[in-house]
């Protein structure tokens, strides 16, 4: 009998070892505080797709809490929508404040939109809120010039608020600056004097808002207010100045080219001129070998020698009178 008794305390003893074991794997996969949580919070949520979610190492009570806050929101939204965005990586927090934030503000936000954006890398929630507020940019000094070569030094504020629906793939605040700074720079070059611009900042504003400059951002632009415009530089001066003297050096170089060129030239004659008369000499030296041979050969008498000799006398005498005259005359200039 004792026996038998032992033997049946062994057996409940391993039954409700076996039940504690079942009851512990049970609790590892189903997760009965998040059930109870959504059943008490009237967002009742299937055992089973709990634990589904358990199994797809998906964070169910980020994604639970999140539905919650949803539901009570407001919002009509598919938990199933936020599970696939926490699996593909997205902030699921973020995405339903920021539809809290829309809905409430009474803007359309499409739940797929918003995943979008979160998944583009783009603050959702941020977003929502200067979609409600708009936001100022201030640009950088512009600089630009009007047609009387006058520069203006120009600081705009670009007043914006995001479109939610370019978000994704629309241009960011960089695109709007340059844009603008280019409508800026385009006008004022349009202008005949920097005067017009100055007596009216305000035609700039509204020449740049015609030209569409948010086409492809993810901004819609408000106003552009000129915040202050100050003149610069006499840019056209400086430009015909640096002309003028680029001119100058031009003249210059080309007139040291020509003193070069007319100095070589007369080197050059200088150099035949003494070729010459270093020819003359040399012939010269050969007139009394000449003579020589003449008398040998009977070509030349003693009356023709003497003949010869006068006329060089004659000739030296004439050379020697003119270069005389010539002396005369320059001093009687002088």
């Amino acid at each position: 009998m004792n026996l038998l008794l032992d033997g049946v305390s062994i057996g409940v003893w391993i039954l409700i070892a076996a039940i504690a074991f079942v009851l512990i794997i049970l609790l590892a996969f189903v997760p009965l505080n998040l059930w109870f949580r959504c059943l008490v919070s009237g967002t009742p949520v299937r055992m089973t797709r709990l634990i589904g979610m358990r199994l797809r190492k998906v964070n169910s009570g980020l994604v639970v809490n999140a539905y919650i806050n949803a539901k009570k929101a407001g919002l009509d939204i598919n938990i199933n929508d936020l599970e696939t965005h926490a699996m593909a990586g997205g902030n699921v927090t973020s995405v339903v404040a920021a539809l809290i934030s829309a809905h409430s503000a009474k803007i359309t936000l499409p739940v797929e939109v918003a995943k979008a954006i979160d998944l583009a890398g783009r603050d959702v929630l941020k977003a929502v809120k200067e979609s409600v507020t708009p936001k100022v940019i201030k640009t950088p000094v512009i600089s630009a010039v009007a047609k009387d070569g006058i520069e203006l030094r120009v600081l705009a504020k670009v007043t914006v608020k995001t479109n939610l629906n370019k978000l994704v793939g629309g241009a960011g605040e960089e695109t709007i600056i340059s844009r603008v700074g280019e409508g800026i720079v385009t006008t004022i070059g349009s202008a005949e004097t920097h005067e017009q611009v100055l007596e009216n900042p305000d035609s700039i504003s509204k020449l740049v808002l015609e030209k569409g400059l948010d086409d492809g951002t993810a901004f819609q632009i408000l106003s552009i207010d000129i915040a202050d415009i100050d003149v610069g530089n006499n840019i056209g001066a400086e430009l015909k100045k640096t002309a003028a003297q680029a001119e100058k050096e031009i003249a210059q170089a080309k007139a040291e080219e020509r003193k070069a060129m007319a100095i070589a030239q007369e080197q050059e004659m200088k150099a035949r001129v003494q070729a010459m008369r270093a020819n003359v000499v040399q012939s010269e030296a050969k007139v009394p070998e000449a003579i020589a041979r003449a008398f040998e050969d009977g070509k030349l008498g003693v009356y023709d020698y003497y003949r010869l000799q006068n006329i060089q006398a004659d000739t030296e005498m004439r050379n020697n009178l003119a270069g005389k005259k010539k002396d005369s005359d320059d001093d009687s200039n002088n």
